[in-house]
Order: C-alpha cells, then sequence, then structure tokens
C-alpha cells in the first residue's frame, strides 16, 4: 500500500503527491543508519557481557572475571557508595541474582540488538539497565542529569521505534513467525 504525502506550495506551485512504499523506504539511509546504531549499541553490550564473563582484561582483569569467581556487579556498585542512591545500590553488590540479571541483561540485549529480533524487550530491558547504572552514579559529576546511559536509553527506544531489526537484521522474519504474531511484544 502506497502512502502519498500531501501537496505542498513550493515557490507559488503546488508540487505532485510523493508516493512511497514500505519497500522504497527501506532503501533509504536512515533506515540504514538505524541499522548501523542498532549492531554497534549491540556490541557494546555484548562486549561488556564477554569482557565480564572472561576477563579479557579491557574493562575486567582476568582475576575478577566471572568464570573465575568475580562478581560483573561489585566493582561497578560498590563504588556508588557515597552517592545519592549510593546505599541501595552498594547493598546489591555481589549479590548473586544481581550479578545473574545484569549478566543475562547483557547477553541478551546484545544478542537482540545484534539479530535484530525482540527489540522491543531489548530496548526496554536495556533502557531499564542504563537507567538503574544512571541512578546508581547520582548526581553526575560533569552534567546536573544528562550521561551516556541516557542517550543509549533513548536510542535502545529509538531503534525498536523504527523497527531497526528488519534492516540487516532478522527483524521482518522474526515479526511473521507465529510466536510474535501471538505476543506482539516480542517484537
Amino acid at each position: 500500500m502506497a502512502v502519498i504525502h500531501g501537496r505542498k506550495p513550493v515557490n507559488g506551485h503546488v508540487t505532485t503527491p510523493i508516493t512511497t512504499t514500505p519497500a522504497a523506504q527501506e532503501r533509504t539511509p536512515v533506515v540504514y543508519a538505524w541499522a548501523a546504531a542498532r549492531i554497534a549499541l549491540g556490541w557494546v553490550f555484548l562486549w561488556a557481557f564477554v569482557d565480564k564473563m572472561f576477563g579479557l582484561g579491557f574493562a575486567t582483569p582476568a582475576a575478577k572475571a566471572w568464570v573465575n569467581g568475580g562478581s560483573p556487579t561489585t566493582g561497578f556498585l560498590k563504588g556508588s557508595g557515597e552517592n545519592a542512591l549510593g546505599g541501595f545500590f552498594s547493598g546489591l553488590a555481589g549479590q548473586a541474582w544481581v550479578d545473574w540479571l545484569f549478566m543475562l541483561g547483557l547477553l541478551g540485549v546484545g544478542a537482540a540488538l545484534i539479530l535484530g529480533a525482540g527489540l522491543r524487550i531489548a530496548a526496554g530491558a536495556g533502557a531499564t539497565m542504563m537507567l538503574l547504572m544512571w541512578a546508581a552514579q547520582l548526581p553526575l559529576e560533569t552534567n546536573p542529569f544528562m550521561d551516556d546511559h541516557i542517550v543509549y536509553a533513548i536510542v535502545l527506544i529509538g531503534l525498536a521505534a523504527a523497527h531497526a531489526g528488519d534492516t540487516l537484521g532478522i527483524g521482518t522474519w522474526w515479526g511473521k513467525t507465529a510466536l510474535v504474531k501471538r505476543f506482539p511484544i516480542l517484537k
């Protein structure tokens, strides 16, 4: 089905309507920009999972890897102790259920973004993770309220709203499955 945009006067003349189809929209640079953002942000989440799991020495040394008995949440959450909500967040540091939720969140959000399937749930889970990490750092040192966690949360919501998994991902196929048709939140 074609979408016809209204006529707009240009230099006193009415132009002909512009007709675009969904297939034509898929070829625009915008959808590729959203797809690239999706894959890049997916890599950020997936890399954080891999580094914390195996301690590859980037953000997590091998001795503190999860597979070596380290806690993926302790360093960040213990460091929030003097912040506004630090008492709450430092109390969560190192608890097994928090570590498992955090690592499953990193893996799930990262995989969903890279594959392009399940973006609605990935956006919700990822945005929640980002907002919690933002809250753990309050008050911010370099800005009254904005930091990369808020930006990532906004981009995650934008990715889901833009159906970014349909370009360079399996989102179109995933959306046609019986499971997703029955439970659209899984799109």
